[in-house]
């Protein structure tokens, strides 16, 4: 495992040198001038004054020099200042990851668990009720967007129940987090974000399951004159959950892109709102640091799931990996 994780290190170097290359190289190709945005469209500036501030921003000479310049600054700690946010990258990120962390996680965990006991109840009795409502249930949500799942729960526990507000972090008024207001403000866009990804943890374990109890193991298990229970959870489901290792990968980048979907609609104050702000604003300083680190995120996700696959079936070898 430790040789693996070395592995993974020291290829992630070239991959996110690379990714921030071709973010400088889509930048340079951008009809947008960042330094334009960064003055203001209503604001004169003679050339000279604005060739003096792509200098002082570092936005000067050709995308190659200016990936060059960051890159070697960002080894240093130095990830820029944000042209939109007129803040220390470094900065903008601290204030806003912990949230989108907080989310991401619960809504993970919650999608995996829920997906994992769905998914076994749906195989247990495959054709019956359970399994055709779960399936069909599954296939829906996987077309519904994020944005319009969250919409969706807006109007009806917020608006129509009034049960959960509808978004922010503190209650009207009050600027104060408290715990009991964290988890009430956290339920609804945890919970859309959770039913985004769970109908492709439901699918793989159904699946998954299925397969494994018509496996010559099971049906030994079950010739023993074992349980239906423990040849269900002890014997099939272990081997049925080994695609779902390997979904916890790569299940990552969809993860990223819903929880930018929520917390735009529910004014999640996480990464999603710099994101935005930083696309709209062409601040480059700003989009190529959350690019490595929804990069950095994607790479740790394959390397946990290779990891956990290793552990789970002592067939794999982390060396051929």
């Amino acid at each position: 495992m430790a040789r693996l994780t070395g592995r993974r290190l020291l290829a992630a170097v070239p991959v996110l040198a690379l990714v921030t290359f071709g973010m400088f190289a889509v930048a340079a190709a951008s009809p947008f001038d960042p330094v334009r945005q960064y003055v203001g469209s209503g604001v004169g500036a003679s050339a000279e004054t604005l060739d003096r501030l792509r200098a002082n921003l570092g936005a000067d000479g050709n995308f190659a020099e200016q990936w060059w310049t960051w890159l070697r600054s960002a080894a240093t700690g130095d990830l820029g200042h944000s042209l939109s946010l007129r803040q220390p990258v470094a900065q903008v990120i601290g204030e806003r990851l912990g949230w989108s962390a907080l989310l991401c996680a619960v809504a993970f965990v919650a999608a995996v668990l829920g997906g994992t006991a769905l998914g076994v109840a749906a195989a247990r009795r495959p054709g019956r009720l359970l399994d055709r409502t779960v399936t069909s249930l599954g296939y829906t949500l996987q077309a519904a967007p994020p944005f319009w799942l969250a919409l969706l729960a807006i109007w009806f526990f917020a608006v129509r129940l009034d049960l959960l507000p509808a978004g922010g972090l503190t209650d009207p008024g009050s600027d104060a987090v408290t715990p009991g207001g964290l988890l009430r403000h956290l339920v609804l866009p945890a919970s859309v974000l959770a039913v985004s990804q769970l109908p492709w943890f439901v699918l793989y374990v159904r699946q998954g399951v299925l397969d494994a109890l018509r496996e010559d193991p099971v049906r030994g298990a079950r010739a023993r004159g074992l349980d239906e229970r423990t040849v269900l959870l002890g014997h099939a489901l272990r081997s049925g959950l080994l695609p779902v290792l390997t979904l916890i990968g790569t299940r990552i980048p969809e993860l990223i892109t819903g929880a930018l979907l929520v917390e735009t609609v529910f004014s999640w104050p996480g990464i999603a709102s710099a994101t935005v702000r930083a696309a709209t604003a062409s601040d480059f300083p700003l989009l190529a640091a959350l690019t490595v680190l929804s990069a950095i995120a994607v790479l740790v996700g394959n390397l946990l799931a290779d990891l956990l696959y290793g552990l789970a079936d002592p067939r794999v070898s982390h060396d051929e990996m």
